[in-house]
C-alpha cells in the first residue's frame, strides 16, 4: 500500500486511540451505549463458531435503506447459497433496530470503526468468507485488512454519485490503492462503473446489475398500512394530502408557499412534512410558528391525539415510506436545494406520480424512469409547484393514471437483487473453493 494508505491508517488509529478512553469513561458513568463501543472497537461476540453454515458472508449496510436492501439479497443469498451463515452490520443505532427486526436469528453488530485495531478484532471474531460493503461504503483499512486476512470483498448495488465522484478524485492515488483490494465491483448503473474505474478500479471486475432498492419496495405496499395511517391522521375519505418527504433547510418554506397556494383552491388541504433528519423538528416548528400556521406532531397522533390542525410534521425515524401511501400530492426533498435528491421511486411505489426540484443528481435513473412514462414532475420553485398541483388536482382521474404508470415503471426493474446475490454467490464459492 501507499503512504497515502499508510498515513491515512495511523490519522484513523490517533483518533481511535485519543477518543477512546473519553468515551469508555462517558459509558461507564452513564451506562449508555456499553454495547456500542465494545462492537465498535471491534469487540463483537464470537461468532465464528455461532456461524456454522458455510460460506460465511457479512454484510455492511450503514443505515436504515441499505439494511432493507441486504434483507433483500439475504432472501436471494439463502435461495443460491442453501445453508450459508449470513450476518450484518450497521452504523447507526435506527439502521440496527431495522435489522434487527428484518433479520430474526441472524447475528447483527455494529460496524467497526476504521481503524487497524478494531476491524482486525472483528474480523477474527466472525471469520467472514466474504465481506459485502453495500452501496457507497468505502471503508480504506476495513476493506484493507480483510484482504489481508484472506477474506473475498465486494461492492454491492454500488453507486457513485456525481457529487461525490469529484471529491474521490482528488485522491485518486489512495483510492486506487484501496479498490485493488476489492475483488469485485457489482454497480447499479452504466454511470457508475464508468465512475469506480475512473477512481482505480480494474474494470474487469466491475458488473452493472441495477438497483436492488427497487424490487425491495414493491414488498413495502401492504393496503393495510395505508389505512393504519389514514386512521391515525384523522383524514376524510378524498380529502387532498400533500406529502413532503425527506426535506432539507430551505425546503420548507418553499413547500408552505406551494401549499397555501395549493389551499385557496382545495381549503381542506392536509400538509405532512417529514424532514430527512428529525433533529430539525424545532427548526421547523419555528418556520411555522413565524408563519402562524397550526401544526400538530406525529408523535402526538400516534399517541391517541386527534389530528385537528393542517399540518403535521414527522417527528420519527422510519415513517415516510408508510406515509406516502396517503399522498395525494408527493414531494421528494433534498431537490429543491442543491443535496442531490431523495429515491421518487419510494412514492412510486404506492402508484403516486412525484415532484421534486431539478437538483436529482443521486437520482437521475429514477428521474429518468418517471419522466419516459409521464410520472415525475419537475418543479423549479414554489409558484410551479401549486400551480402544477392544482392542475393534476383538478382531473383526478389523470392524477391517478400517472401514479400507476409510475408504479408499473418501477416494476419493470424488479431482478437487480437477485444479480447482485449471484455476483456474490458466485465469489463465495471461490472464497471456500480457494479454501479447501
Amino acid at each position: 500500500m501507499g503512504l497515502l494508505y499508510h498515513a491515512y491508517a495511523a490519522l484513523s488509529s490517533g483518533i481511535f486511540f485519543s477518543c477512546l478512553g473519553p468515551f469508555w469513561t462517558y459509558t461507564k458513568i452513564s451506562g449508555r451505549h456499553r454495547m456500542d463501543l465494545r462492537e465498535r472497537i471491534g469487540l463483537v461476540p464470537f461468532l465464528g463458531s455461532m456461524n456454522a453454515g458455510s460460506p460465511r458472508i457479512w454484510l455492511h449496510a450503514a443505515s436504515l435503506g441499505e439494511v432493507k436492501v441486504a434483507a433483500g439479497l439475504k432472501r436471494h443469498l439463502e435461495a443460491l447459497l442453501p445453508g450459508c451463515s449470513i450476518m450484518v452490520s450497521t452504523s447507526t443505532r435506527h439502521g440496527r433496530d431495522l435489522a434487527t427486526e428484518l433479520f430474526n436469528d441472524h447475528p447483527v453488530i455494529y460496524a467497526p470503526v476504521d481503524a487497524p485495531f478494531s476491524v482486525r478484532r472483528a474480523i477474527s471474531r466472525t471469520r467472514p468468507d466474504v465481506m459485502v460493503f453495500l452501496e457507497t461504503e468505502i471503508w480504506p483499512v476495513w476493506i484493507t485488512e480483510a484482504k489481508r486476512m484472506g477474506v473475498k470483498v465486494a461492492l454491492v448495488n454500488g453507486r457513485i454519485s456525481l457529487r461525490s465522484i469529484k471529491r474521490y478524485l482528488a485522491l485518486k492515488p489512495f483510492f486506487r490503492d484501496v479498490l485493488k483490494n476489492v475483488d469485485v465491483f457489482s454497480m447499479i448503473l452504466d454511470e457508475d462503473g464508468d465512475r469506480i474505474v475512473r477512481m482505480g478500479a480494474d474494470p474487469l471486475k466491475v458488473t452493472i446489475n441495477g438497483n436492488a432498492k427497487y424490487e425491495l419496495l414493491t414488498l413495502e405496499t401492504d393496503p393495510s398500512i395505508e389505512e393504519g395511517a389514514r386512521k391515525i391522521l384523522n383524514l376524510k375519505t378524498n380529502q387532498v394530502v400533500l406529502v413532503a418527504g425527506s426535506t432539507r433547510q430551505g425546503e420548507e418554506e418553499i413547500v408552505l408557499d406551494a401549499y397555501e397556494g395549493i389551499s385557496r383552491r382545495f381549503p381542506e388541504t392536509v400538509l405532512i412534512i417529514a424532514p430527512r433528519h428529525i433533529v430539525r423538528t424545532s427548526a421547523i416548528e419555528s418556520v411555522l410558528k413565524s408563519r402562524s400556521v397550526r401544526y400538530q406532531l406525529w408523535t402526538d397522533l400516534c399517541a391517541g391525539a386527534r389530528r385537528v390542525e393542517p399540518v403535521v410534521v414527522i417527528n420519527t425515524f422510519g415513517e415516510l415510506q408508510k406515509l406516502y401511501s396517503v399522498g395525494t400530492i408527493v414531494f421528494c426533498g433534498a431537490s429543491l436545494v442543491p443535496l442531490g435528491g431523495q429515491n421518487p421511486l419510494e412514492p412510486a411505489s404506492w402508484g403516486k406520480a412525484v415532484f421534486y426540484g431539478p437538483f436529482m443528481e443521486d437520482f437521475l435513473d429514477a428521474k429518468a424512469l418517471l419522466e419516459s412514462v409521464n410520472a415525475g414532475i419537475e418543479v423549479a420553485d414554489a409558484g410551479q409547484f401549486a400551480n402544477k398541483a392544482v392542475e393534476l388536482l383538478g382531473d383526478p382521474e389523470a392524477l391517478a393514471r400517472r401514479g400507476e404508470r409510475a408504479r408499473k415503471a418501477l416494476l419493470t426493474k424488479i431482478g437487480a437483487a437477485e444479480r447482485h446475490a449471484g455476483v456474490v454467490a458466485e465469489l463465495a464459492g471461490k472464497s471456500v473453493g480457494s479454501k479447501q
